[in-house]
């Protein structure tokens, strides 16, 4: 049973800092409690756990204009954060963790601002259709975490010039652009600020599990652990991932996201792999990708493996991985 909520609001704009913060409390969240953390990134475009960095952002531009590139823990798709946008992260046990009630939180503050609000998509709100929070999801043992992003009064200029989202994915959605998918909730709600949407969001927190909320400064969290952490988000190694000298690639595009295989085959054995994904269950495109080590390049081999390997399979998922096997593997 939750009888405790506690409120951490970051109060800096280091993105890799604010995922070190995120991970922290995550892996540290109390039996009965649910922690929100609130907290912005300047100018940062931030990439889901599996996505490959060079097919998602324009890494050149950004860097050219000052800004920063970040991976989360998360999987899912890339994302601009800039100080028009506030990130929320709900942290909980599994047994307290709740993503139907925590985005009803979402949902109560923004339609609390007379914001007719809706979810839709595997991960989205949006107003009329257009998108202006994108949420994911991970977890770590028995640790979860519940992550989005909430446009405010976002660049969507800037958005649109730095984010490489597929055409294919774009023309899913019924729209030609990126920009035309999103909105900023100051369209709907003139004068809204960040501060105001924050405030909305606490009030509907502790409203959501009718107690008041224990606000915790970072000042008091293991300082150390934390900025080990960071400096690790911000290494080549976390951001851009191993380069292989593949020989094969091929993917598609489903309900549940895009897959991207890349493998290096030889004497008729896959030798290594990368798989890239917007996927939102992070870890199984990593059971995926360990999966294929060794195995013989045939669809039924590799599907064979793909399927002993993956913790709690999602069969839609396994379903769509074997016809692509089948498909581009004619052996």
């Amino acid at each position: 049973m939750i009888d405790k909520l506690f409120l951490v609001r970051s109060g800096n704009t280091d993105p890799y800092l604010n995922i070190a913060l995120e991970k922290y409390m995550t892996e540290h969240a109390e039996a009965g409690s649910v922690t929100l953390f609130l907290w912005q990134n300047r100018h940062t475009v931030v990439i889901g756990r599996n996505q490959n960095t060079f097919l998602e952002c324009n890494i050149a531009l950004l860097s050219e204009e000052g800004g920063l590139l970040a991976r989360r823990l998360s999987g899912g798709g890339a994302v601009y954060h800039d100080l028009g946008n506030l990130n929320f992260t709900f942290a909980a046990r599994k047994e307290d963790y709740d993503v139907s009630r925590q985005t009803d939180v979402i949902l109560k503050a923004v339609r609390a601002l007379g914001i007719a609000s809706e979810k839709t998509g595997r991960n989205d709100l949006a107003v009329s259709g257009r998108k202006y929070s994108g949420h994911a999801y991970y977890r770590t043992g028995d640790c979860c975490c519940h992550h989005g992003t909430l446009m405010v009064g976002v660049d969507t200029e800037k958005l649109g010039r730095y984010l490489t989202v597929s055409q294919e994915k774009l023309e899913s959605k019924g729209v030609r652009s990126v920009r035309a998918r999103v909105a900023n909730l100051n369209e709907f709600c003139p004068g809204l600020t960040v501060s105001m949407l924050e405030e909305k969001l606490v009030q509907a927190f502790e409203a959501e599990y009718g107690l008041p909320a224990g606000e915790i400064s970072i000042e008091n969290l293991n300082k150390p652990e934390i900025e080990k952490t960071a400096a690790f988000l911000q290494s080549e190694e976390w951001l851009y991932g191993r380069r292989i000298p593949f020989t094969i690639r091929f993917g598609g595009h489903y309900s549940w996201g895009g897959i991207e295989f890349r493998l290096m085959v030889n004497e008729g054995r896959v030798r290594d792999a990368e798989v890239f994904s917007d996927a939102m269950d992070a870890g199984m495109i990593g059971q995926v990708r360990d999966a294929l080590y060794g195995v013989p390049f045939r669809a039924l081999e590799l599907t064979e493996a793909v399927r002993q390997s993956t913790q709690d399979p999602d069969e839609t998922v396994l379903r769509d991985l074997e016809a692509l096997f089948r498909y581009e593997i004619r052996a």
